[in-house]
């Protein structure tokens, strides 16, 4: 059996091994971890193999990661991976996980939606994966108006300024994810959503996720010469100031939703009169460092945001599979349901008032 595992921002950990025994008394055997991390003492990689080894072959992540630790000891440095990246690549080889490269990904740009549909057809398409309708997608969005989207957990009173609101013409939806508020105008943000079995981040937590299903977007933005980093949670920054925030949710049906949202452009004087949230990050700064502290592509690359998209689709097309794709009849119509029974209603906007 063979797994691998690719640290985000790191080293790619390599696992084969066999089993020995069935069923819930199968153990691992023949243990050989390899990669080209870096690990000192050289010697420390047969310690590795051999705490493996015979261990019950159903022991979760963070346990054997423990085992791992133990063995290596406090004084051996391991430079690229860590005993998680080990024990991830480990139940990757036993069949508890796929990769990137166990999938072909669909990649749809599709016209502008209403925000209401936006977030039906987020709910729908994770739930296709889950049912196995619909294979693993990338989802470029494009917005039809201007709008605010609160967290699932937020409290719409707290976040939003209804004056504000009015005055900027926004509309104020709901997403199903937690998170913070996002402030959209058309054309000024680049948000896409990543719709994947959770078989791709098993064994993974919710950090660790993160960072690993928005390692190709690192790659993208550093391929349009922006030094970008992952910043726990859920940012994306460079040193010029943040760029991007995600949001994530994982489905009972075995599918995990991982939506990002970048600023192309900002009209910091519109948020702020429209996020109450945004006044009190930035209250002692003023307008002028809203501007600093969300840096926009636009002002980094020099570039059309449609070029910007082609770009973030030629870097996932040149590391994974795709191919073109759409939204079905099927899931349109699923989804307009779900905007008239749920994201459209007074109920689901003010679950939190």
């Amino acid at each position: 059996m063979h797994g691998e595992y690719k640290v985000p921002g790191g080293k790619l950990v390599v696992v084969d091994l066999t089993t020995s025994g069935e069923g819930d008394d199968a153990v691992l055997a023949d243990v050989v971890v390899s990669g080209d991390f870096f690990l000192e003492p050289d010697d420390a990689i047969l310690d590795i193999n051999r705490a493996l080894t015979g261990l019950p072959a159903s022991t979760p992540v963070q346990a054997m990661a423990q085992v791992v630790a133990r063995a290596v000891g406090d004084d051996t440095v391991m430079v690229g991976f860590s005993p998680e990246a080990v024990a991830i690549a480990v139940r990757r080889a036993l069949g508890h996980a796929t990769s990137w490269h166990d999938h072909t990904f669909e990649v749809i740009c599709g016209e502008a939606e209403l925000p209401f549909m936006q977030m039906a057809l987020d709910e729908v398409l994770a739930q296709a994966v889950g049912a196995g309708t619909r294979g693993p997608t990338l989802r470029f969005w494009e917005w039809e108006r201007n709008v605010v989207v609160i967290g699932s957990f937020q409290s719409m009173r707290n976040e939003v300024d209804p004056d504000g609101v009015a005055r900027q013409d926004v509309t104020v939806t709901r997403r199903v994810s937690g998170g913070g508020a996002m402030f959209i105008q058309p054309g000024n943000t680049i948000t896409y959503s990543l719709y994947v079995p959770a078989s791709l981040v098993e064994g993974l937590s919710f950090e660790q996720s993160y960072a690993f299903l928005d390692d190709w977007v690192l790659a993208a933005l550093r391929d349009l010469g922006i030094q970008a980093t992952y910043v726990p949670l859920n940012d994306i920054t460079s040193p010029a100031g943040k760029i991007a925030g995600a949001a994530q949710k994982r489905y009972a049906s075995g599918a995990v939703l991982h939506h990002v949202t970048m600023s192309y452009d900002i009209d910091a004087d519109a948020m702020l009169d429209v996020l109450r949230i945004g006044r009190e990050k930035l209250s002692d700064k003023g307008t002028r460092s809203a501007n600093k502290r969300v840096d926009p592509l636009r002002s980094q690359t020099g570039l059309p945001r449609a070029e910007i998209i082609d770009s973030f689709a030629a870097t996932f097309a040149s590391r994974y599979a795709t191919v073109p794709g759409e939204i079905t009849a099927a899931e349109r119509a699923e989804a307009e349901r779900l905007v008239a029974t749920k994201f459209a209603t007074p109920e689901w906007l003010n679950r939190v008032p």
